[in-house]
């Protein structure tokens, strides 16, 4: 069983930076995945970033060049570096876990959090 707390959402004016934090406690597979998605009113929930505990990242394209994903040194956090952001990145932003490979589609993860409020305004 693995447990996800997020934190360090907030409300930002566009082109302001955030970052958020996913601490995670249980036991993780030797080799796993942390992901971060994010879900607007109305809109599917959709994949933003991942990390793979070997040290491979992977982003959508709609963030790439903004947004950066990291590994804390204790390999218990994840990060989501957020810069430059737009309105159209208002979403509920949530961390996830799975073993194995990465991915970025939400079905794909076994664990998710309770995820953190993301709004830019304009």
């Amino acid at each position: 069983q693995v447990q996800l707390v997020e934190s360090g959402g907030g409300s930002v004016q566009a082109g302001s930076s955030l970052r958020l934090s996913c601490a995670s406690s249980g036991r993780l597979h030797s080799s796993h995945c942390m992901g971060w998605f994010r879900q607007a009113p109305g809109k599917e929930r959709e994949g933003v970033a991942a990390w793979h505990s070997a040290g491979h990242p992977e982003y959508a394209d709609s963030v790439k060049g903004r947004f950066t994903i990291s590994q804390g040194n204790a390999k218990n956090t994840s990060y989501l570096q957020m810069n430059s952001l737009k309105p159209e990145d208002t979403a509920t932003y949530y961390c996830a876990y799975k073993t194995w490979y990465c991915s970025l589609s939400p079905r794909d993860f076994t664990y998710w959090g309770q995820g953190t409020q993301v709004t830019v305004s304009s």
